[in-house]
């Protein structure tokens, strides 16, 4: 089957008519060398992200860097950096699931509306590794495994670069929305210490938390910052009661859960560097975080099924919400030498990162043990690691045709990586298994690993005095399913000192990760049959299981990608800066999760699958069956006024539209067919399209006047629709407005803050299909609501700086 949808659009006849104007090179990759400071009113900051060169400043930059400070970090009651970047960012959504299993408690962001897993995350240029959880339910990023941003606190940040550009040629796979690099804090001097209260205004959702960093020389010519941070987070609630009666129990009145989980994050990151002598300096930087969630799954009733009355009504006589408690456990650690050596800069490094996700279900039963069953289970544990070893070496060559030297940026890496699932104890998935999530089984179990290898080179230059340009080519190798090869070319003309225009090209590619090929579990989810809501055992099976390839199953291949952009860059005086880009984005083959399966009307699979004693109401597996194009516009405007008496006012005005449409989709397998079943069905292909918001406005001022500083932002979340199978049960969210404020006074070095998010209390609005899609309307709200559906949050920040 496939699918075309045409819109008339402006936008794509620009692009395909500036970037035919594209002809000279782009920029190369990250670096850690720090650059030179800007002068303290220089709008325009230094920066590392895509780039070789070592004086390439926001406004010189041939692709849009967007650059976060640490006094932008700490804008917002948030302790998430997800959350904060989703504020601040007009092209980053980051909704808050809730019943979504292990989604709840690693939440996945999205750049430009496409996968979670299509963003680069970077620690000070380096590589870092991905979550172990697979989010596999009905949310947004439904089947990525990205990188947890929460697991990075704000306590370590420096700034935050955000490259809204294909880079795959850069930094190799994943790359195809952008790239996000967090630059941590560094130096000897100085430190700061905060606390932070809040609550919701609802009265639930306490949260506090404790911050700091300093800084340590370590020996004559080193230092070490260690950054640190720990946050009790209570959970929220708006859930409804169940209108459902039941005679001889209180099911309406029973409270449910549904909305943010408990969350007690413990985070440690060290940054350091010493000169080792005049040529060669060692660094290194490490993080370790463990973060304890307690989630709701979905709420079971005390007396629906004949058959477990007896065990309900005497464990659970009003029903039962089981609870998933879960432990990541992040660490990471880079270390390598970098120096000079004649006129050449090199830089080779060791990177390793792990992440450890560990699950017990707890407040639940599993029927097939009767009235022995325990109440708490182990459920196992799932383990994402990545290894790399990588030298870069860059230089500055004389060439008389240039206006100035040519950058030559020559690397090589070697990368291993594995995905581990650990099985439970035998009761979590025996029968029945544990309800609201069960185990994961022996033959779930298993270690699978790939090595990869890459080798790139990145030209840049000014080729005259007002045209620059850069070119980046890298060819990669991977064990499990070959060769790659991606190029990129950018440059950026300046017609006058105050207006240039830019633009690149490139291919790239995102590799299948080793969850979306190995991942496997069988448990209890909320599916719709024939138009009500049930709960129904389904099996999740990799590609290269008997079972899978019995459903019409292939071998994962890579996502390729093809990156257009045109950007207009205008600085009409030192105070004001505008930039105006424009972007299409090519997806072949992109990977998805296939649709729910069930099989109670398929006998001929569900006997196939039983012959292999697999029994499942339904199935799924991941697939590359969709090709799918985003357009979309980038406008940053910053103004800054100087007032009398010192004070001084900020203004930044960010916007993003978004169109994402589906171009093909592959055809069903014959096996599949045959019974009436679609291996991506109306919602999988929606779920892409229309799943979030088309366009995103932010407005902020922050104003400053000696020791008083005040912020206002206002952020209109665009139109988004949740679809499902059955189209008359869409339902699309008008856009929302939401403003937050606060205020700060320094008094000496303490630093005073108070702020309201979300100051007008604005909920989505509710869902309105209450029999399906709202769990017998006891969930009033989406878990697509790109602002989530807590409410007016109100905070406190006591900083001390030294």
């Amino acid at each position: 089957m496939s699918c075309k949808h045409h819109h008339a659009n402006p936008a794509r006849a620009v692009l395909v008519l500036g970037l035919i104007a594209t002809l000279a090179p782009p920029v190369a990759f990250a670096q850690d060398t720090p650059p030179p400071a800007p002068a303290a009113d220089e709008l325009q900051t230094i920066v590392v992200t895509g780039t070789r060169s070592l004086n390439r400043r926001t406004l010189d930059s041939e692709s849009p860097v967007d650059v976060i400070g640490s006094k932008e970090l700490q804008s917002t009651g948030s302790g998430e950096l997800a959350t904060v970047l989703a504020r601040l960012l007009p092209s980053m959504n980051f909704p808050r699931p809730s019943g979504a299993d292990a989604s709840d408690a690693v939440r996945p962001a999205q750049l430009r509306g496409l996968s979670p897993d299509q963003t680069l995350v970077l620690v000070n240029g380096k590589r870092r590794h991905t979550s172990a959880v697979v989010n596999v339910n009905g949310t947004l990023g439904r089947g990525s495994a990205p990188v947890d941003l929460n697991a990075i606190p704000l306590a370590a940040i420096e700034r935050i670069e955000v490259l809204r550009d294909g880079a795959a040629a850069q930094y190799g796979s994943d790359a195809i929305a952008g790239v996000v690099n967090i630059i941590l804090k560094k130096g000897a001097e100085g430190g700061e210490a905060e606390v932070v209260y809040g609550q919701y205004d609802y009265g639930d959702g306490e949260q506090a938390t404790v911050r700091g960093s300093a800084g340590f020389k370590l020996g004559q010519d080193g230092w070490v910052r260690v950054a640190i941070e720990a946050a009790e987070r209570n959970a929220t609630n708006r859930s409804l009661a169940d209108p459902r009666a039941s005679a001889g129990s209180r099911q309406g009145t029973v409270t449910q859960r549904y909305g943010d989980p408990d969350s007690r994050p413990r985070t440690l990151f060290v940054n350091s560097q010493l000169r080792i002598n005049d040529d060669i300096d060692w660094y290194a930087f490490a993080g370790y975080g463990e973060r304890a969630t307690s989630s709701a799954a979905v709420f079971r009733t005390a007396y629906t099924d004949n058959t477990r009355t007896t065990l309900r009504s005497s464990l659970y006589p009003e029903g039962f919400q089981p609870l998933l408690d879960s432990t990541s456990v992040d660490a990471s650690l880079v270390t390598g030498l970098r120096g000079v050596l004649g006129d050449w800069r090199w830089d080779a490094s060791l990177n390793h990162g792990r992440n450890r996700f560990s699950l017990d279900v707890a407040d639940t039963v599993n029927y097939s043990l009767g009235a022995a069953s325990p109440t708490r289970f182990y459920a196992g544990e799932l383990t994402s690691t990545q290894s790399l070893a990588n030298l870069d070496v860059a230089r500055e060559i004389p060439v008389a045709f240039l206006h100035g030297p040519l950058t030559v940026a020559l690397g090589l890496e070697a990368r291993h990586e594995s995905y581990e699932i650990g099985a439970g104890e035998r009761n979590s998935y025996f029968g029945s298994g544990a309800q609201g999530y069960s185990g994961f089984r022996p033959e779930n179990a298993g270690k699978n690993s790939r090595n990869n290898k890459s080798l790139y080179l990145n030209l840049e230059g000014d080729i005259t005095q007002d045209l620059s340009g850069a070119l980046a080519l890298r060819h990669e190798r991977y064990s499990d399913f070959g060769n790659t090869s991606s190029a990129k070319a950018s440059a950026r003309y300046a017609f006058t000192p105050t207006f240039a225009l830019r633009g690149t090209a490139s291919n790239g590619f995102r590799a299948p990760s080793l969850a979306q090929s190995f991942y496997t579990i069988t448990t209890t989810n909320t599916l719709l049959v024939n138009g009500a809501s049930a709960l129904v055992e389904t099996g999740t099976f990799p590609v290269g299981s008997a079972a899978a390839r019995a459903l019409g199953a292939g071998a994962l291949k890579a996502e390729k990608a093809r990156n257009l952009s045109i950007g207009a860059q205008w600085q009409p005086t030192r105070n004001w800066t505008t930039t105006v880009d424009l972007y299409r984005i090519d997806i072949d083959d992109r990977i998805v999760f296939s649709s729910n399966l069930q099989l109670a009307n398929a006998p001929a699979l569900a006997n196939a699958l039983a012959a292999q004693n697999v029994f499942v109401g339904a199935a799924r597996y991941f697939t590359n069956a969709v090709d799918t194009r985003t357009e979309g516009v980038d406008i940053v405007s910053t103004y800054r006024l100087n007032l009398a008496g010192g004070a001084r006012a900020d203004l930044t005005l960010g916007y993003n539209h978004n169109d994402n449409d589906v171009r093909r989709v592959a055809d069903t397998p014959a096996v599949l067919a045959a019974q009436k079943l679609v291996l991506v069905d109306r919602q999988s292909v929606n779920r892409l399209t229309v799943g979030s918001p088309k366009d995103k406005l932010s407005l902020a001022g922050d104003y400053t006047n000696s020791i008083w500083n005040a912020r206002a932002a206002v952020t209109r979340y665009g139109e988004f629709t949740v679809p499902q199978n059955d189209a008359s049960l869409d339902q699309t969210y008008d856009p929302q407005w939401v403003l937050d404020l606060a205020a700060s006074v320094r008094l000496n070095q303490w630093r005073l803050s108070a702020g309201i998010d979300n100051v007008t209390n604005r909920y989505p609005a509710q869902v309105t299909s209450l029999a399906n899609l709202n769990a017998n309307g006891t969930q009033p709200y989406s878990v697509w609501a790109p602002n989530g559906f807590n409410g007016r949050y109100f905070y406190l920040k006591a900083g001390y700086t030294w």
